[in-house]
């Protein structure tokens, strides 16, 4: 089989052929029909995180080897099993990717989420940027009905993070104001399933006036250039009755400063995004402001489960945001124009037939 792999850290992906795996146990093989290209792969491709303050953890000190094929958005058929897998062969799936160790305790109470040493496909374990993706277990490959594969595919990751994350607000009322920082795959992602989810006013907030274009026709009900010196006094218009949830797509050190900023009081901050950075916080102002301020990352098995139900309910049946499909083969030129910020939407490499 071929894949995409990273064979030097920083450096293009390149062509590796390599044995079809063969499954066993309850393993199973599933051939790759597409796979979505995630801003996160950046990170995985760059081979580090950026803790802030100088500090960066490697990828190759978690376990990497390389060369390592990413992708973690991945839809496909199941091709074979092993002899104790319970699924057909010809099944059509959608590959839920947040493996945990299956051994430790958050893993064995349905934490696996919270696994210390996750074996995720695509981000530790080969991914789907290949003919063939390893599942260990049935149970991972979902069914997604009518949906249309390129977008079931992203439900593994930037629909299921914007859910996961949506799901960890308080309640909301219809005067409240929500306010989604970064108009990217994940932000207008969100913003269709905020709609589903509450009728507070959505408010998406990013630099990029063609991306903040975008989300206004997604559904926001009015987008802010933070770039503007009089962001702060626009969002105030915008929420007059203050902010009381903000949603972090970005990460970095200034947006979460923004976000703490921005919130009201009583209001919940969640962080999703992995730019990178650190802040500084005044520990007295979280009690006395009764702020809450959480990290969220990806989602649970159930949850993606009920994702695909709710978007199969929905109508229509996707989310507003743009799909391109590009040859798996021209994957480095998807992965360049998502460093650039060239892509309004989301990004899926199809293999070829």
């Amino acid at each position: 089989m071929q894949s995409y792999d990273i064979t030097e850290w920083g450096k293009p992906l390149q062509l590796v052929m390599r044995d079809t795996p063969a499954p066993s146990g309850a393993q199973v093989r599933v051939k790759v029909e597409a796979c979505g290209v995630c801003h996160s792969d950046l990170h995985i491709q760059h081979g580090a995180l950026d803790l802030g303050n100088g500090q960066k953890v490697s990828f190759d000190s978690v376990g990497v080897q390389l060369p390592f094929t990413m992708g973690h958005e991945i839809v496909g058929v199941v091709d074979a099993v092993g002899d104790d897998a319970t699924i057909a062969i010809g099944t059509k799936c959608v590959v839920y990717p947040w493996h945990g160790c299956g051994e430790c305790f958050n893993c064995r109470n349905r934490r696996e989420v919270d696994c210390e040493n996750g074996r995720a496909l695509g981000t530790r374990k080969p991914g789907g940027y290949s003919d063939y993706v390893m599942v260990p277990h049935s149970r991972y490959l979902l069914d997604y009905g009518t949906l249309n594969p390129l977008f079931a595919a992203t439900c593994a990751c930037s629909g299921l993070t914007a859910f996961s994350a949506l799901q960890k607000l308080p309640p909301l009322l219809e005067d409240d104001a929500l306010v989604l920082i970064g108009a990217g795959g994940l932000g207008l992602a969100a913003i269709a399933i905020a709609k589903i989810l509450t009728d507070a006013k959505i408010i998406v907030a990013d630099i990029d006036d063609a991306k903040l274009a975008e989300a206004k026709q997604a559904g926001a009900d009015a987008v802010l250039n933070t770039r503007s010196p009089e962001a702060f006094r626009e969002l105030r218009k915008l929420a007059p009755n203050g902010v009381r949830a903000l949603v972090d797509f970005v990460g970095s050190g200034t947006t979460v400063e923004m976000s703490l900023r921005a919130v009201s009081r009583g209001g919940t901050v969640i962080v999703v995004g992995l730019f990178g950075g650190a802040l500084t916080v005044s520990t007295a102002l979280l009690p006395m402001r009764n702020v809450t301020l959480r990290g969220s990352y990806v989602g649970s098995l159930e949850e993606m489960d009920s994702l695909l139900g709710l978007m199969q309910r929905s109508e229509p049946q996707h989310l507003p945001v743009r799909l391109h499909a590009r040859p798996m083969s021209s994957i480095n030129d998807a992965l360049r124009d998502l460093s650039a910020g060239q892509v309004l939407g989301r990004v899926i490499a199809v293999n070829e037939a």
